[in-house]
């Protein structure tokens, strides 16, 4: 019997040479779930990276722009454009450009000019210097007493219920910081009365800025494609 067997086994279980005989472990079940999971994941991941690189070296534009969430702007061919483009141009050159909104004209708005300040002589300057740039200076003196010492801003435009927004805003141009309000009268004329916070009119070169600007406005930017 040799030394390697162990004591009361013998015959058949007699261990012969000089060293134990290996045994094998079994292998985990969770090993194996895991590396087939693994192998898996890999095949996924490399069949993914090969679709990208296919789409890359196909050229596919469309695919790119809408995956990086980039909008395409409508393109028109160069016909339509040179139809579209003809008739502009030709209108252009054939007749001077027209403002954009048309503006009630200083010699059409009658304004009566009020003083609630207690400046002496303010309302007349004011109505000279208004008349001078072409509107029709109607009342020109003290403000009623509602008003005379009362308005602490820049001056007050006041009209009738239906007087037009335009005719504020070109009488606006003339003194900005004014606000605007209404009363009961049924006629056309404006009131503008005098605050506390006026200094001066803007000049003509600032006020015709204005006015052209009103008559102009600038286009919202278009969209960048």
């Amino acid at each position: 019997m040799s030394m390697l067997t162990p004591p009361g086994m013998g015959g058949k279980y007699r261990v012969t040479g000089t060293a134990y005989p290996r045994m094998s472990r079994k292998r985990s079940r969770r090993r194996i779930v895991l590396a087939v999971l693994g192998s898996v994941l890999a095949l996924a991941l490399v069949g993914y990276g090969a679709l990208q690189l296919i789409d890359v070296f196909r050229g596919d534009g469309p695919k790119r722009n809408t995956a990086a969430g980039a909008k395409d702007c409508p393109t028109k061919s160069p016909g339509a454009a040179a139809k579209q483009g003809a008739p502009a141009a030709a209108s252009t050159a054939s007749a001077p450009a027209e403002p954009a909104v048309v503006l009630p004209q200083p010699g059409t708005i009658t304004v009566n000019v009020y003083n609630a300040t207690p400046r002496a002589g303010l309302a007349k300057a004011v109505g000279d210097e208004l008349a001078k740039r072409g509107f029709v200076v109607g009342s020109v003196g003290n403000a009623p007493a509602d008003f005379d010492k009362k308005v602490p801003g820049t001056g007050i435009l006041l009209g009738s219920p239906t007087t037009d927004k335009a005719v504020f805003a070109v009488l606006g141009t003339q003194l900005p910081g004014t606000t605007q309000q209404t009363d009961a009268r049924e006629t056309a004329d404006v009131d503008l009365i005098l605050g506390d916070a006026f200094k001066e009119l803007s000049t003509k070169e600032d006020a015709d800025k204005a006015l052209a600007l009103l008559a102009n406005p600038v286009p919202a930017p278009a969209k960048n494609c």
